[in-house]
């Protein structure tokens, strides 16, 4: 059949056969218009089919999607830029690509953390980064310094035992941070910050609100893990990073209200490279954000008999808390760390950021009490009288008064190594994406009795059991599950009626029994 394809100005006849794939006719065009593909490292070139508003896969057959004859298929050629480097997030088991040039190899690593923190939401003295073989990235060095390559995938590892208190901060959910909070009053004090940090960047009022309460300022940088405190000089300079500014830089509209409603101080705080909240908002594009932050700056504070602008409040305010700042220091120590403090030393202690869960024993209520077991008791074991002799004069008035004792349903979770237990089974990446797409009523049993035939062959079910079962041993999902995704794949053909798109479905249905559709 003859076919047309349209490529940027032109519209060229292909005559091409009706089984043939999608990417037959990819290297067709390509030799056609003598282009150049390619697909390394960096990035790749390639060309994109469309057809009725649906992308075109290479191991589709044309007869499948019903491309008949004189159709026209759309080509683009498009350009492709793949990620210079993967980090995987142990706390939240998702890779995430750094889109970046390949001069950024050449940067430090306190700039590749930079990036990870603007993108996980994570303040950067709460994490460490790592290669695959378990090296260390410090802030000082470069990264060339460790040989990464284009496309090597780095490890983010947190402190040990922090890995439900993060998710409680990722989640909003202040009850958790309560319950995981630290028993050592200075790494709590550190953890709040922390929380603080994040509640701004996500969005979390409630959290923000319980923080401020707690007496957390949102001026004041996030600092460091009291047990690096003796590391300041090889620490990140993001340390220093206060949760306005990430707020600022998340365009958090909602949270940057409540923290300057809160305290005036952070219109004017700034970060470690000197700019304030509204140069931030700026920088990043956040309307919104701006229009709100001027409208501050440029307020008046009014008092009784007494009105002046909110920069001259806000040099008062920091002047007295200067001025406290002094008067704490001469009262306290260089150094907070006391004798019997646990002190972390690049390359000479143990690294405690590994992402360990917590100890399941230190676990604390809501109420910030460890949970007990109750006391053992002694039960005196009862004499169990053998049963009396069945008489069959007594079956009929016996059976109405004998009673059975309920037997009581264990419902078995799936992934559990007990017997008879279903094993729980990975679910593909895009699973919930073609499930949405094609909502099917849930699967109810036939109670409705049917005539038998007169003839049935004696292993009809089991035939019919032992297929299902293989073909979904060989193509990773259920017939149903099947089904869901062909219809979800046909249905990306929106210029074709719905009868249409079902015939698609039904042949791409019959073309996974012989060969699965990735």
């Amino acid at each position: 059949m003859k076919i047309f394809i349209a490529f940027e100005s032109f519209c060229e006849p292909f005559d091409i056969l009706q089984e043939q794939t999608v990417l037959s006719v990819k290297l067709m065009i390509k030799h056609h218009f003598r282009l150049s593909l390619s697909d390394d490292k960096q990035g790749r070139r390639f060309l994109e089919l469309t057809y009725a508003g649906a992308v075109l896969e290479d191991d589709w057959v044309l007869a499948d999607v019903r491309i008949t004859s004189c159709s026209t298929v759309k080509c683009l050629l498009k350009e492709e830029d793949k990620p210079l480097l993967y980090v995987f997030n142990a706390l939240t088991r998702q890779t995430v690509p750094i889109m970046e040039k390949p001069q950024f190899l050449t940067a430090t690593v306190a700039e590749l953390k930079n990036l990870v923190s603007l993108k996980s939401g994570l303040p950067v003295s709460t994490f460490r980064l790592s290669t695959r073989g378990g090296t260390e990235l410090y802030n000082c060095n470069k990264m060339d310094d460790y040989q990464l390559d284009l496309g090597s995938t780095l490890r983010l590892d947190i402190w040990d035992g922090w890995k439900e208190y993060l998710t409680g901060c990722l989640l909003g959910h202040k009850h958790i941070i309560q319950r995981y909070l630290s028993e050592e009053e200075h790494v709590a004090k550190f953890q709040q910050r922390v929380a603080l940090h994040m509640a701004a960047y996500f969005g979390h009022l409630d959290l923000a609100g319980w923080m401020l309460k707690q007496g957390v300022r949102a001026d004041q940088p996030v600092g460091i893990h009291p047990y690096r405190e003796w590391c300041q000089e090889t620490d990140h300079p993001n340390v220093n990073k206060c949760p306005v500014h990430a707020g600022a830089e998340a365009g958090q509209l909602l949270l940057l209200k409540a923290l300057v409603n809160n305290n005036a101080l952070c219109l004017e705080c700034r970060n470690p490279q000197g700019q304030t909240p509204l140069k931030i908002c700026i920088k990043h594009g956040h309307k919104d954000c701006v229009l709100y932050l001027i409208t501050k700056v440029w307020s008046v504070v009014s008092f009784p008999g007494l009105s002046f602008p909110v920069r001259i409040y806000i040099k008062i305010k920091q002047w007295l808390y200067k001025v406290q700042g002094r008067v704490r220091s001469k009262k306290t120590m260089t150094y907070k760390t006391r004798v019997g403090d646990t002190v972390l030393v690049d390359g000479f202690t143990e690294i405690k950021m590994t992402s360990r869960p917590k100890v399941k024993g230190a676990r604390k209520d809501s109420r910030g009490l460890r949970p007990t077991l109750p006391a053992l008791t002694y039960r005196v074991p009862v004499k169990r009288h053998k049963p009396a002799p069945w008489d069959s004069k007594r079956q009929s008035r016996g059976s109405a008064c004998l009673k059975l004792p309920a037997v009581e349903r264990k419902q078995w979770s799936q992934g559990e190594g007990a017997a008879g237990t279903v094993p729980k089974q990975k679910d593909d990446g895009d699973k919930n994406k073609w499930k949405v797409k094609v909502p099917l009523p849930p699967i109810r049993r036939d109670t409705n009795p049917r005539p038998q035939f007169f003839y049935s062959t004696p292993n009809a079910a089991g035939l019919l059991t032992s297929s299902l079962q293989s073909f979904s041993a060989h193509s990773g999902r259920t017939p149903r599950e099947n089904a869901i995704y062909c219809l979800a794949l046909a249905s990306a053909f929106k210029e074709k009626p719905w009868l249409e798109q079902l015939r698609m479905a039904r042949n791409l249905a019959r073309r996974t029994v012989q060969k699965p559709i990735c």
